[in-house]
């Protein structure tokens, strides 16, 4: 699927079955408690804090593609295109980086 097929898909399942958007400051409060989600797992499992014990191991694919859902509710609902936002982006870093991170002595 591309970024742009999962835009419409998102935009059809929101049709079909979520009524409606969100308000985008409710989506942006959505995605907020979705990334905590991602970071409660990752430090706990690659981390230094542990699972409590009723919390057991969680999904972290889920938990991605939460994140990704709201976050493409969010491009849909303010007229983001997604791929070409991704292109401009990455020709920014790649202008911006390019020896950067080559000549970065830390990362030797």
């Amino acid at each position: 699927m591309t970024i742009q097929e999962a835009q419409q898909t998102v935009d059809d399942w929101i049709k079909e079955n979520g009524v409606r958007y969100f308000n985008e400051l409710t989506n942006m409060a959505i995605l907020t408690e979705e990334v905590g989600e991602v970071a409660r797992i990752i430090s706990r499992k690659y981390g230094e804090q542990s699972f409590k014990n009723e919390e057991g191991e969680m999904d972290l694919s889920n938990e991605f593609a939460d994140v990704l859902f709201v976050l493409i509710c969010l491009a849909n609902q303010t007229g983001v295109d997604l791929t070409e936002a991704l292109k401009i982006n990455l020709d920014k870093k790649t202008k911006r980086d390019k020896f950067r991170h080559s000549n970065n002595p830390k990362l030797k």
